[in-house]
């Protein structure tokens, strides 16, 4: 089965993103739990809020294990600056902990930048930070899960190796509560073939699998504005970017693709949208649909 959805706009609270996603026919969905430019350490969630978010999610028929959260984008993990650390590690344990309080299936993150050129380092720093922060959210099932970067500057988890050099640094009890995902700009724009044919594609995910021991656990699915080995993480609408179509019909009819989620983080026909409008995005509609008939081509 495939989870197609999409980051839905929260205007209006999350309880909307999940209406205009079950508006919009989606069997998954991507939020964010507070706002993605700041730390958000000490940020809760209410219990008022969880309850008309499970109330909207059913709505919808969107199983929350089926919905990501995405963790703020000045999450840098892998920071050897200490104190910017502590505060990145406090705040994906906070996302974590506001997570599984709305009962979500993952959050994903960037891993972060090492800035001070040892990606080593780097690496054993993020283990770090997801360790903390699953042993502070010890129980629920929302896992937390690395997302594969663009591999611009010193940004670390470009490779299968950095992947799984950073879940292989967790303690073996925790390890089943974490996992990765891939986005499809960030590959291409690491250099890897993803567009070239369905065989080189096929190696690509090989390749992460076997050098992580597991399938991703949530696909990011964008086009490309820049070119492969770009390093540029600009998304574009599927089938208008440097990817094509064609290779996202390879990726959906890859095993490995069924029964996660599927998640668009494209370009928006409409930003601004009212608060009690839960119309979904018409460029999201339109790019299932060409994701559905890819799937079955």
């Amino acid at each position: 089965m495939l989870l197609l959805g999409a980051h839905c706009l929260d205007t209006g609270g999350i309880p909307m993103a999940a209406r205009r996603a079950g508006r919009g026919g989606m069997r998954a969905l991507q939020i964010f739990t507070a706002i993605p430019k700041y730390y958000n350490d000490k940020v809760g969630v209410k219990p008022d809020r969880v309850t008309r978010f499970r109330e909207a999610l059913a709505a919808a028929e969107i199983d929350p294990a089926h919905v990501v959260v995405h963790a703020g984008y000045v999450l840098n993990c892998a920071t050897p600056d200490e104190e910017k650390w502590a505060r990145a590690a406090a705040g994906l344990a906070k996302e974590l902990e506001r997570s599984t309080a709305l009962g979500v299936g993952g959050v994903c993150f960037h891993p972060g930048a090492a800035t001070d050129g040892d990606r080593d380092a780097a690496c054993a720093r993020v283990a770090e930070a997801m360790r903390r922060a699953l042993q502070a959210v010890p129980d629920g099932t929302t896992r937390l899960l690395i997302e594969n970067t663009a591999g611009a500057g010193t940004t670390i988890g470009r490779t299968p190796e950095e992947i799984a050099a950073i879940l292989g640094a967790l303690p073996p009890v925790l390890r089943a509560r974490a996992g990765y995902g891939l986005d499809t700009c960030h590959l291409f724009a690491s250099g890897y073939a993803i567009a070239e044919s369905r065989e080189a594609q096929r190696a690509v995910l090989d390749a992460f699998e076997q050098a992580i021991g597991a399938p991703p656990a949530f696909f990011h699915l964008n086009d490309s504005e820049g070119a492969q080995g770009s390093n540029r993480d600009r998304h574009m609408c599927i089938g208008e970017g440097k990817i094509g179509a064609a290779a996202f019909g390879w990726l959906l009819q890859d095993a490995r693709a069924q029964g996660v989620p599927l998640i668009l983080e494209t370009p928006q026909e409409r930003e601004d949208v009212g608060e009690d409008d839960d119309t979904p995005d018409p460029w999201d509609v339109r790019a299932i649909a060409l994701l559905t008939s890819l799937a079955a081509a």
